[in-house]
């Protein structure tokens, strides 16, 4: 089995398994925040997904978002993300999947991410053109940000913030806007020209990787720039990408 697909099966088993205990019923812990959640589908989706690597691919490492992380002799690791967009999943929304990316040392090769509300699944990297369910993607049109839709996420204790100002700079610049929840779902909806770019700070490897692969394998551009004191990444169609980092990094500029 190919590591693509291995990774197709991966999320597949583990977005099926999510949404059983969903319908089953669940409750849910604050992680870091009200909107900042897990429950005990991301904890069980996770460890199906380690087992299996330990199976299949014994010689990588792993690194989850709920936990997991074992070091292995390849130089290779599976970055996982279970359940991305668990808020909406706890709420009974659709925009929810689950995720995975794989690296070999600095170098991204792969992602795969599995929508369970429609049963779809993307797959794709640098080097490995980006298809959903097997149906190669078109390529990402480039466009400005001034006619992009932008996906994003704020928490709002930060609006007031010099990093509210740096995402103001952004948003400001962009079509129109949409916050959805997740950030690997979102990826996909750029990778298929619904949205045009995304941008957010602080973005972990299991939120970026598995969506950046699948918008490199369509032909889009990622990058992550810093500004106000942290690191965004931005991701889609490589005009949009470029104006937002320079947006982003304007008030720097102006400082010097």
């Amino acid at each position: 089995m190919s590591d693509a697909e291995l990774a197709v099966r991966l999320v597949r088993e583990a977005g099926t398994l999510a949404g059983r205990m969903r319908a089953e019923g669940l409750e849910a812990r604050a992680k870091t925040s009200i909107s900042d959640v897990v429950t005990a589908a991301d904890h069980a989706a996770e460890k199906q997904v380690i087992d299996t690597l330990a199976v299949e691919r014994a010689e990588d490492g792993v690194l989850g978002e709920e936990g997991a992380n074992r070091a292995g002799t390849s130089g290779r690791i599976w970055v996982i993300d279970p359940v991305d967009g668990t808020y909406n999943f706890l709420a009974g929304l659709d925009w929810w999947c689950s995720a995975i990316a794989l690296t070999d040392g600095d170098e991204l090769v792969l992602g795969a991410i599995h929508h369970p509300a429609t049963g779809r699944t993307f797959v794709g990297g640098p080097d490995l053109p980006s298809t959903v369910n097997g149906v190669p993607l078109d390529p990402i049109a480039d466009r400005p940000l001034a006619e992009s839709c932008l996906a994003t996420y704020l928490h709002p204790p930060f609006l007031d913030h010099e990093i509210g100002a740096a995402f103001g700079r952004m948003a400001g610049r962009a079509a129109t806007m949409r916050m959805l929840g997740s950030g690997s779902m979102d990826a996909t909806a750029v990778a298929e020209g619904r949205l045009h770019v995304l941008g957010q700070h602080s973005v972990p490897s299991w939120d970026a990787l598995p969506g950046a692969a699948i918008i490199c394998g369509a032909g889009g551009a990622t990058r992550r720039v810093r500004a106000a004191g942290v690191e965004w990444y931005v991701g889609g169609a490589p005009t949009a990408v470029d104006e937002a980092c320079a947006a982003l990094t304007e008030g720097a500029l102006r400082r010097r």
